[in-house]
């Protein structure tokens, strides 16, 4: 059975250079999880639609997500009795720290338990967003292998990434190293 490719954008969405799109352009089996509200995300809201995309998509599924969409899956994993593959969890933001837009609700306290399925988290060096030790913190906290992907900025269409071949390949060992059913 395939596996399918979620994209998960975080606050604002993705743009159409960033590489969430790009790969829901050129991987097959990819499609976003849309959200009623990007510019002002109501943690409960985004994790209902997060529950309502995977059960349309079945069982083999993987996440891609990126920034505040990891904190919402965290918050998703620990609430819903549904079940995905894995996830690759691309420049968490941390919905604790100082600065944190306001106009995102109900994301704080950051979910600090195992995640329940495979998971690679990828961080910056230089992510205005997160601290590498934050983030190699979530890792630990989720059970997740941790990635330091270098000085990256928040690992958007604002890096230069394109299509990211470096989050392709991660993505690619995370679906060849999950568990069979």
């Amino acid at each position: 059975m395939e596996i399918k490719v979620l994209t998960a954008p975080g606050l604002g969405s993705s743009g159409e250079l960033h590489w969430q799109t790009l790969w829901e352009q050129s991987i097959p089996c990819t499609k976003r999880i849309e959200q009623s509200d990007w510019n002002a995300p109501v943690c409960e809201r985004w994790v209902a639609q997060i529950e309502k995309a995977i059960a349309a998509a079945g069982p083999q599924v993987v996440i891609a997500a990126h920034s505040l969409a990891c904190i919402a899956l965290a918050h998703w994993a620990i609430q819903s009795k549904t079940r995905i593959r894995g996830a690759l969890l691309v420049a968490p933001a941390d919905a604790e720290r100082q600065g944190f837009p306001a106009e995102a609700v109900g994301f704080s306290p950051v979910p600090l338990v195992k995640l329940p399925f495979e998971s690679i988290v990828v961080a910056s060096t230089n992510d205005a967003y997160c601290s590498l030790e934050r983030a190699a913190f979530f890792a630990n906290c989720w059970g997740s292998r941790f990635v330091n992907a270098g000085a990256k900025g928040h690992i958007n269409s604002e890096s230069g990434l394109g299509e990211w071949m470096e989050g392709q390949n991660l993505l690619k060992e995370l679906v060849q190293n999950l568990p069979t059913l």
